[in-house]
């Protein structure tokens, strides 16, 4: 009956280091979608200009987490961002109850890297080391 809580969730790529460390991120953001608008102009009427739908469109799913060493999920986006050798894969975003079931889940077809990054390296703080990967993908559902 009670709204979910958004700090428990795991992060699945499908064929790619599954259960393990590579499945925990702190944060996921960029679950979004909308749709485009076309303006069509009408001869004759100047008023307005009718506004109809147009294609989906996705933003990239951020995933952040303390960096893990002996990553397979690092070395997919070495392969793909230095190499340019690409593995599409299907990542699923699975919000989990108090009980860690799956409460509400939603599939990424066709995920690929687009960005790696670490957070700055600061003397002066005591923070953990952050890496951030950003994914492009064609589409989403929730399942």
């Amino acid at each position: 009956m009670y709204p979910p809580v958004g700090f428990h969730f795991r992060v699945d790529f499908l064929g790619l280091a599954e259960g393990t460390l590579d499945s925990r991120f702190q944060e996921v953001s960029g679950l979004s979608a909308e749709l485009g608008v076309v303006e069509v102009v009408e001869g004759g009427e100047n008023r307005f200009s009718h506004r109809l739908p147009d294609r989906a469109k996705y933003g990239n799913l951020v995933l952040r987490r303390g960096m893990v060493k002996d990553s397979s999920l690092v070395e997919w986006c070495e392969k793909a961002i230095l190499h340019f050798e690409f593995q599409p894969l299907t990542v699923n975003v699975v919000l989990l109850n108090e009980e860690h079931q799956p409460l509400s889940a939603w599939r990424f077809e066709r995920a690929w890297p687009v960005k790696w990054s670490l957070s700055d390296f600061k003397a002066q703080e005591s923070a953990i080391v952050v890496e951030t990967l950003e994914l492009a993908y064609s589409h989403f559902t929730r399942v």
